[in-house]
């Protein structure tokens, strides 16, 4: 293939991952040619911007360190054969076939940690795979000529752990949009105006705290839940749904691209990231949803998390609790729900997040990094 600037992987689909479309973004804007390996299907769906070429991969069936072989056999194959004057490994899966492709080609290598991956739920109490991701990454990173990662917290655990530098940090902030267009979240889930819309938006995944919102919403009056988004435990919830006869105060509606999230975010009332304390990962978190609320100017129920409660206490832009905590879940969101006034304050306040979490400051360092890269 055509020698370019950059090979850029993601064991997942580009096409609807913001943080992957806003890095590869400010690729393009430095003047950089990109050739993305991605996992997906429906390759006649293009990626949400020029001068990319877009080859995508099947997903491998397996899961687990075997997923983890068979994606590093597949994006090894297919970089080793393009000459690049970075490697960009947008995740851990994808990190050993960069590293090996940049020292066949004598190029450089970036890593995206975007998880801490040695301490996600998936590993919780599972000392072996635990000890696996962390020797994937370990012998890996050390050969890294740049690092990023998501949160001050996941930072300084990685350099303590591997005795890096420390990572430059970006948060999953979305580009500023302000003013923002009407949306149409009501009417695609069928909740009225006179209804308090409690939004969570992403995959419906183990420890997110979804079905605990669910169980909630039993107890929660004059608002309904709604969940945009899909993932693998989605007919698990839909059918606990059923089973408990909550359709009027729970729906469903499909996601939405990234380009589009925002407008249709901003019909919501109250935003919702129940992140469970059940790894470290999650304890750092600061997530995407968090940010997309805040810049919608939706106000947030957050998990009572190191970082999540800095964003969310700091600002005054919302309430913490812990979502393991059924009673403290119901009486906060219920509080959430009848304090209008409280509601109005917390979405004035949001704007103000942005003045210490901003795209800007992420985008400067990224393209920083690069420039440093390739002098």
């Amino acid at each position: 293939m055509t020698q370019t600037d950059v090979v850029f992987t993601l064991a997942g689909d580009v096409r609807h991952n913001s943080r992957a479309i806003k890095q590869l973004r400010l690729l393009r804007s430095l003047g950089l040619t990109v050739t993305i390996f991605a996992l997906g299907q429906n390759p006649g769906v293009p990626f949400p911007g020029a001068g990319v070429q877009l080859n995508l991969l099947p997903r491998p069936s397996a899961s687990g360190p075997r997923f983890f072989w068979n994606v590093h056999r597949m994006f090894l194959q297919a970089a080793r054969n393009v000459p690049a004057r970075v490697y960009h490994a947008s995740d851990l899966y994808s990190l050993p076939a960069m590293r090996l492709a940049a020292k066949i080609h004598r190029s450089r290598l970036v890593y995206d940690a975007r998880e801490l991956y040695s301490h996600v739920a998936a590993t919780a109490g599972r000392p072996w795979v635990r000890a696996f991701w962390f020797q994937a990454e370990r012998r890996n990173i050390g050969a890294t000529h740049a690092v990023f990662t998501v949160s001050d917290s996941i930072a300084d655990r990685l350099s303590r752990s591997y005795r890096i530098a420390r990572p430059a940090v970006l948060h999953n902030v979305p580009d500023m949009q302000h003013p923002l267009p009407a949306g149409t979240l009501r009417v695609r889930a069928g909740v009225d105006n006179d209804t308090v819309l409690i939004l969570h938006q992403g995959h419906v995944q183990r420890n997110r705290g979804c079905f605990a919102l669910v169980d909630a919403m039993h107890d929660i009056h004059g608002a309904a839940a709604v969940f945009m988004g899909g993932g693998s435990l989605m007919a698990s919830l839909k059918r606990a749904v059923r089973e408990r006869g909550l359709d009027m105060r729970v729906r469903f509606v499909d996601p939405v691209p990234p380009d589009e999230l925002l407008p249709v975010t901003a019909d919501a009332d109250l935003g919702v990231t129940l992140l469970e304390d059940t790894c470290l990962n999650h304890r750092y978190a600061l997530p995407n949803k968090l940010f997309e609320y805040l810049m919608a100017g939706v106000p947030v129920l957050a998990s009572d998390l190191r970082e999540m409660r800095a964003v969310v206490q700091d600002f005054n832009v919302g309430m913490v609790v812990h979502p393991s905590d059924r009673t403290a879940l119901v009486r906060t969101l219920q509080r959430c729900v009848d304090d209008a006034e409280a509601r109005q304050q917390w979405s004035i306040n949001a704007a103000k997040v942005f003045d210490r979490y901003s795209w800007a400051i992420a985008s400067e360092r990224f393209t920083t990094a690069y420039r440093k890269l390739l002098a």
